[in-house]
C-alpha cells in the first residue's frame, strides 16, 4: 500500500537555466520524492513536466485518466499531484467532479522555484502527502493543499499573483490545515459526481463589464460553439441589449451558463428589470451555483460530453 505522487510541472518543478534566462520545469519525481522524510511508502511516476499554463484540454484529460486508474489500483491508498499554480483549481475541480471513489486526491505546488530564496515546493509536497495519507481526507473529494492549508477543489481559487498564500476559498474558507505532523479537517462539502466521457471542446468563457457590447457572443454563437460561460454582473445580471443575442444563442441550442464576476457567492436576484436572474432564467440559462467562471466552464464541458441522446442538459447541469 502507498501513496501515488502523480508529477506535471510547474514551478514546483522549475529551477533558473541561464540558457533559458529564466526558471523551467526541470526536477523530477526523483529528485521531488527526495524530500519527502516520511514514513508512509510512496510511489513517484512523472506524466508531464510543463508550466500549467502550456497545458491543453488533452494534457488535461491525460491527468484525468491517470488518476482515475491510480485511484481503482487497489495498492494506492491516495494520490497526489504535483501542478502548476496557474490552472491547478481547474484539474482538481475536473477531478473531484468526474473521478469517483473515496480514496484522496490531493494536489499542490509552488509558488517560487528551487532556485528562489524561502521555497516551499517540499513543504508543500510533504504537506500534500500527509493530507493523503490521513483517513480524515477519505470521501473528502479532490484536494489543494498549499501554505499548510487543506481546500476543496470546488471552492478554491488563486488570489493573487505572487503571493504564497494566494489559494483561498473566499467564500467558505478552508477546510482544515496541516500542522506538524496533523492533519486537522473541520468540514467536508457534499460530493456530485458526473458521468465522464470526455470534455466537449467547444465551450468558452466570456467575462462581462460595463457597457460591453455582443459582438463576441454573436461570435462564439456563429462558429458553432457548444456552451458559452458568462461572467456576469453583481449576482448574475446582463445588460438589456444582451438578451436579443442571449435568446437567439438559446434559440440555436447554445447552453449558456451565467457565473459572476464577484469572487464568490451565488448567482441570484430578486430585480424585475430586464436583464436580471429572472429574465436569464426564463430564456433558459444555466446558473453556476457559486463556481468560478473556469469551474463552471470545466463543469459544461463534462456535462455536454456525458449528455446522452434524449438526456436534459438542464437536469444534468442541477444534479451535478
Amino acid at each position: 500500500m502507498h501513496i501515488a505522487v502523480l508529477t506535471t510541472g510547474g514551478t514546483i518543478a522549475m529551477r533558473h537555466s541561464a540558457d533559458a534566462g529564466g526558471a523551467i520545469p526541470v526536477l523530477g519525481p526523483a529528485e521531488l520524492a527526495a524530500a519527502l522524510t516520511v514514513r508512509f511508502p510512496v510511489h513517484t511516476e512523472e506524466l508531464v513536466n510543463l508550466p500549467s499554463s502550456h497545458f491543453t484540454l488533452d494534457t488535461l484529460c491525460a491527468i484525468r485518466e491517470r488518476v482515475a486508474a491510480l485511484v481503482d489500483d487497489p495498492a494506492v491508498t491516495g494520490v497526489v499531484i504535483t501542478h502548476g499554480t496557474d490552472t491547478v483549481e481547474e484539474t482538481a475541480y475536473l477531478l473531484d467532479l468526474t473521478v469517483p471513489g473515496d480514496k484522496p486526491i490531493v494536489l499542490t505546488g509552488a509558488m517560487r522555484t528551487a532556485s528562489d530564496p524561502g521555497y516551499e515546493g517540499y513543504a508543500n509536497l510533504l504537506a500534500a502527502v500527509r493530507v493523503a495519507a490521513d483517513p480524515q481526507a477519505w470521501g473528502a473529494g479532490a484536494l489543494v493543499v498549499l501554505n499548510d492549508e487543506i481546500h476543496a477543489a470546488r471552492y478554491v481559487t488563486k488570489m493573487h499573483t505572487l503571493s504564497t498564500s494566494t489559494f483561498q476559498s473566499p467564500a467558505w474558507g478552508p477546510l482544515g490545515r496541516v500542522e506538524g505532523d496533523a492533519v486537522l479537517i473541520e468540514r467536508r462539502p457534499e460530493r456530485r459526481i458526473c458521468t465522464w466521457r470526455g470534455l466537449e471542446p467547444r465551450v468558452t468563457l466570456l467575462k462581462l463589464c460595463l457597457g460591453m457590447e455582443t459582438d463576441l457572443l454573436e461570435y462564439e454563437v456563429a462558429r458553432g460553439t457548444r456552451g458559452i460561460v458568462i461572467e456576469a454582473l453583481g449576482s448574475g445580471r446582463v445588460p438589456p441589449w444582451w438578451l436579443p443575442a442571449l435568446e437567439k444563442a438559446r434559440a440555436e441550442g447554445v447552453e449558456v451558463v451565467i457565473a459572476s464576476r464577484c469572487p464568490s457567492g451565488r448567482v441570484w436576484d430578486d430585480y424585475g428589470y430586464p436583464g436580471a436572474y429572472h429574465t436569464l432564467a426564463e430564456l433558459g440559462c444555466l446558473f453556476a451555483d457559486g463556481l468560478n467562471g473556469q469551474k463552471a466552464r470545466i463543469k459544461l464541458m463534462v456535462v455536454l460530453a456525458s449528455a446522452g441522446p434524449g438526456m436534459d442538459v438542464a437536469t444534468l447541469w442541477k444534479q451535478t
